[in-house]
């Protein structure tokens, strides 16, 4: 088990992810901002989803979603490593969502081969990776998996491992251009790698704006969440029933 909350400072921020929460604390300001991310999860997901859920049920669902970050967590610290210059092996250990070290596994590593091969082929120009951004006149803010520059024109890129892109999905990129501080208004798309519906086992997708819509998912997350604050409880690391 973790301690309930995880910080990694970065520029004065501090993000601040507890079991069900994610706040960056915005230290010149002391103030909380929300994540991109927590307010998109209020978008309403729509009849498919929970027909998919009814059939699944609530635990078997969570497992998934759990396993899915994991390996979420494996791949892009497996695409920072790649982008930073690093040859990686399939043996080499990585850390996963909850911090434990593991392979890969093999779709893991397919999924890695086939960011690869969209670098190789379209050859970008790396920006900046894993960027916290803020949003302060709407007070929120989140961390962009990567800006490239491809064919001199700059996006903003999403990395997904899942073989839909969702609304709330655009929703999560449009937040991330309407908080990103770069000289040039940057494009979007998502990036779909161990795509498994083409050959090449990836898929490139431009993004148009959403931001109205994720303004009125954070305007859900609002009326949700009043008055709620980050989460401070300390755990004991041990138990026991002696003394």
């Amino acid at each position: 088990m973790k301690i309930e909350i995880r910080e990694t400072k970065e520029n004065g921020i501090v993000q601040v992810t507890t079991l069900d929460e994610r706040w960056y604390h915005i230290l010149d300001k002391d103030e909380f901002y929300p994540s991109s991310t927590w307010i998109c999860g209020y978008y309403p997901k729509g009849i498919p989803f929970y027909k998919w859920l009814a059939e699944k049920g609530w635990d078997e669902a969570e497992a998934i979603k759990v396993a899915a970050g994991n390996k979420g967590s494996r791949i892009h610290h497996a695409i920072e490593c790649l982008t930073k210059g690093t040859v990686l092996s399939m043996t080499d250990v990585l850390p996963d969502s909850e911090g434990e070290q593991k392979e890969f596994s093999v779709e893991e590593w397919e999924a890695v081969m086939s960011f690869v091969s969209w670098w190789k082929e379209t050859k970008p120009v790396l920006v900046c990776q894993e960027q916290v951004v803020v949003n302060h006149e709407e007070k929120y803010a989140g961390t962009l998996d990567l800006v490239v520059k491809i064919d001199g024109e700059p996006f903003i890129v999403d990395i997904k491992t899942g073989q839909n892109v969702w609304r709330e999905h655009e929703l999560q990129i449009s937040s991330y251009k309407h908080a990103y501080t770069g000289a040039i208004a940057p494009r979007m798309a998502i990036l779909q790698i161990g795509f498994k519906r083409n050959k090449k086992g990836f898929k490139f997708t431009e993004i148009d704006d959403c931001f109205d819509l994720f303004l009125a998912a954070k305007q859900i997350w609002k009326a949700e969440n009043e008055n709620v604050q980050p989460k401070q409880k300390d755990y004991p690391i041990t138990l026991s029933l002696k003394g």
